[in-house]
């Protein structure tokens, strides 16, 4: 608890709770928290001088400024929750606070498994991050793409070097040659806004072994793009799309925001040719996180990206679709996965 404020010790006292995952205040006596995905109010009201005092607080960890000037805070909490407000007269009836909590899980590819994960895929997940695969995490919002995006980061050799961009710190990487980059909104330097574009370009000059990127949102994915097909094998970055088919069509809108003027069959060569895998996640009515496909991108036949659908999720079980990865030589190779696993399984 900071200076006994009451928002505070609210925090706090929930640390105490099972299976809270969002706490939202939409006003100084509107106070929600999500549990097993139903919102729930409490009788509960604040003065708005301590919510006031608690984002001044929360900014200052974080290194930020919550002003008229700077009325959006996004940040996180000592214990690791996002959190994002923004502030009257931007919002109406007072300050708007949500918060993501951080449930400590386990992140990695290991039993007892997340979204519906098996021994057989776990196998074939890690193959993927051990040759160096560049994946791209696809989903909606809620659907846990940074979860997904810890648990194969976890199995990253300790040695490789990492560049990591985000624009607020989520991700857990435990590799100590790391390098973490975070876009500090409102900061410039000679009038000029520090851009996630520009974050990446100047990774490029830090010899990352791999680059990882929370989220792509802009025109960042034209220079990750080019960094994923001159040699930064293993990157990994996570799209907000509500299918792979939408997943594609996110990637050309976000990469025609760089200002290049390409036919589309240039993007899509780009995109062929950077990336191998999308693993796209969904959330059902319950709340439950699961894989939905995941697809290997063959290469390009004319203006049309190829892809192979290698899993499926069919009444809650993600199922081979009989398809063999086309590029299990190379999986076996760099990772040491038997060639006649999908046989074989």
């Amino acid at each position: 608890m900071i200076n006994n404020n009451a928002v505070w010790a609210f925090i706090e006292d929930l640390q105490t709770k099972q299976g809270i995952s969002e706490i939202v205040i939409n006003t100084n006596d509107l106070v929600f928290i999500e549990r097993e995905n139903q919102f729930i109010q409490l009788d509960l009201q604040f003065e708005k001088k301590d919510i006031y005092d608690f984002l001044k607080d929360v900014a200052k960890i974080n290194n930020k400024k919550i002003s008229l000037d700077e009325p959006i805070l996004d940040g996180s909490l000592p214990d690791g929750s996002r959190i994002n407000a923004i502030i009257e007269p931007f919002c109406t009836h007072g300050p708007a606070i949500t918060i993501r909590k951080y449930i400590k899980k386990n992140v990695t590819l290991a039993p007892p498994y997340l979204f519906g994960l098996n021994d057989f895929w776990a196998v074939f997940l890690k193959a993927l991050v051990h040759s160096k695969q560049n994946i791209l995490i696809s989903g909606g919002t809620g659907v846990g793409k940074t979860t997904f995006l810890n648990m194969l980061l976890a199995q990253i050799d300790a040695t490789e070097r990492l560049v990591i961009i985000e624009d607020t710190k989520e991700l857990e990487v435990l590799n100590k040659n790391q390098v973490r980059l975070e876009v500090i909104k409102g900061f410039n330097l000679s009038n000029k806004i520090l851009t996630v574009r520009d974050l990446v370009k100047n990774t490029l000059r830090m010899r990352p072994d791999r680059i990882i990127i929370g989220e792509v949102r802009g025109e960042e994915i034209f220079d990750l793009l080019q960094a994923m097909n001159v040699g930064h094998d293993g990157s990994m970055t996570s799209v907000h799309a509500s299918s792979s088919g939408e997943c594609f069509k996110r990637l050309e809108s976000l990469f025609l925001l760089s200002g290049y003027d390409v036919p589309y069959r240039v993007i899509r060569r780009q995109i062929a040719s950077a990336v191998n895998y999308i693993i796209q996640l969904e959330k059902d009515n319950e709340g439950k996180r699961f894989i939905a496909e995941i697809i290997e991108i063959t290469g390009i036949e004319g203006d049309m990206i190829q892809v192979s659908q290698i899993a499926l999720q069919e009444n809650g079980e993600l199922l081979k679709t009989g398809r063999v990865p086309k590029n299990i030589k190379e999986l076996h190779k760099k990772s040491g996965l038997p060639l006649e696993y999908f046989a074989d399984h």
